[in-house]
């Protein structure tokens, strides 16, 4: 594993009441990141938040936000998310018409860039596009709601994702999102992943905080 291992709660699965609050609680527990789902209501049949949230988010984390786009023309929206103060910026490789210069947007404004690939979507997309981006977001469920469970065939994409990174020379860090917990976790870690989404199997618990630390744990067995 090139990067350290990283978890990046979700906040669609967070009490968005509280929603401060939770962030509080798993920044404090030691997540690196913030994950959040920006969805439309047309790439995916769910509609989530948009830049004032990011912005919001933005005045009170105090580890990277983490924003997922799920939308039909992020060539056209990345600017809302970078000018809302999104550290890093993933968008979808099926989405984009012009996927390497919303990437190059992305990286020209000092954010990181990311692509994500849906469940049906063949690694080998990524060939042209991979040596440009710091992250590569495997979907293990199909986007647009929180919950779902998890598609068994995900650490052999995951794993296809590191081989084709290897072959080409480059590492981005490898992220994966959609029923991660801690019986899913250690899988996609050993085939290859070093960042973890999770939204239920931390916000969704009596305690966070040691969801968190549980899910940290589970994953870190496949890491000695």
């Amino acid at each position: 594993m090139t990067h350290p291992l990283a978890i990046a709660p979700s906040i669609l699965s967070a009490d968005f009441t509280h929603l401060a609050d939770a962030v509080a609680l798993v920044e404090d527990a030691g997540a690196e990141f913030i994950h959040v789902d920006v969805m439309d209501g047309h790439y995916v049949p769910n509609l989530t938040i948009g830049p004032p949230v990011v912005k919001a988010l933005k005045r009170i984390a105090r580890v990277p936000l983490d924003v997922h786009l799920m939308v039909s023309d992020p060539d056209r929206t990345v600017e809302w998310y970078l000018n809302a103060g999104a550290d890093i910026v993933t968008v979808h490789v099926e989405a984009s018409k012009h996927l390497h210069r919303t990437v190059e947007t992305i990286r020209g404004r000092g954010a990181r860039a990311g692509v994500t690939l849906n469940p049906a979507t063949p690694v080998s997309s990524l060939r042209a596009i991979m040596p440009f981006v710091d992250l590569v977001l495997v979907m293990s469920v199909n986007p647009g709601f929180g919950g779902q469970s998890f598609i068994p065939a995900s650490p052999q994409k995951v794993a296809a994702v590191a081989a084709l990174a290897a072959e080409l020379g480059v590492a981005p860090r490898i992220e994966v999102d959609g029923g991660i917990d801690v019986r899913t976790a250690p899988l996609v870690v050993a085939a290859g992943a070093d960042m973890l989404v999770a939204g239920n199997a931390i916000f969704c618990q009596p305690d966070p905080a040691k969801a968190l630390h549980e899910l940290r744990n589970a994953a870190s067995t496949r890491l000695v």
